[in-house]
Parts: C-alpha cells; structure tokens; sequence
C-alpha cells in the first residue's frame, strides 16, 4: 500500500507541524481534511522512495519482458534489449 504526503491547504499547522502521511490504498478516495487539526488538506507529490538493490542490465530487462531503448543520434534510439517494439526509432 503506498504512503501518501497530505499537508494543510493554508501551509501551515500547528498540530500537524504542516505535513503528515497517510497510508492508502490506490482506490482509497483522497482526504479533504486533517485527521488531527480538521484543516482543508491536499494531497502532495512527493519523491518515491526504493529500497535494495534494483539490476536494470539487458538480461534483466530481456527476462522481464520488457524492452530497451539507447539514443543512438539525434532523434534515433535503437532496440538494445528484448524483442517487443520496433528495431529503431525515429523520432522528427
């Protein structure tokens, strides 16, 4: 389930030091409130963060089924791994 950044409409709180996380699922409906102050609240974009180690090698991607793209030029990128897609692409 991800964790969701919410922070008060005005910017500021007191009681909620302004920015507080939520975890929610995806079909969770956004909060409109604060569950400590009762202030309007939004949710915000926030950074996502990865843990361990994460390989991104051809064979990976290959194994995965999905497909690898490297800029071959100005506008020309070429298939470097698996098999879905064009050979290259050209974009004007």
């Amino acid at each position: 389930m991800p964790i969701y950044e919410y922070a008060p409409v005005s910017g500021r709180c007191e009681q909620c030091k302004g920015v507080f996380e939520v975890m929610q699922r995806l079909t969770d409906a956004k909060l409109s409130a604060c569950p400590t102050c009762g202030q309007r609240c939004e949710r915000r974009i926030s950074a996502v963060a990865l843990g361990g180690t994460y390989s991104v090698s051809d064979d990976k991607i290959r194994n995965s089924g999905l497909t690898k793209y490297k800029k071959a030029g100005d506008g020309v990128y070429e298939r470097t791994a698996g098999t879905g897609g064009p050979e290259v692409i050209i974009k004007k």
